[in-house]
């Protein structure tokens, strides 16, 4: 059994209403770093982690979540 990463940043961006670009430079990486993590296709770094937490003021487990798959 192997383990994925799910996230939420597609929700918190809507919620605070702001592109993928807007969120990019807020944290200080690329629009496409954004976009990748937010499909699945890049496993972000622990710091980019914290730093979405910290710029959403929420734990970094509400925005990233592990999924089992077998």
């Amino acid at each position: 059994m192997s383990s994925g990463l799910d996230n939420r940043i597609r929700v918190f961006r809507a919620e605070h209403r702001m592109s993928q670009g807007e969120l990019a430079d807020a944290i200080g990486v690329s629009r496409k770093t954004i976009s990748t993590i937010e499909v699945g296709r890049f496993v972000p770094s622990t710091v980019i982690a914290l730093k979405l937490a910290k710029f959403f003021g929420a734990p970094v487990e509400e925005i990233f979540s592990l999924t089992n798959t077998k």
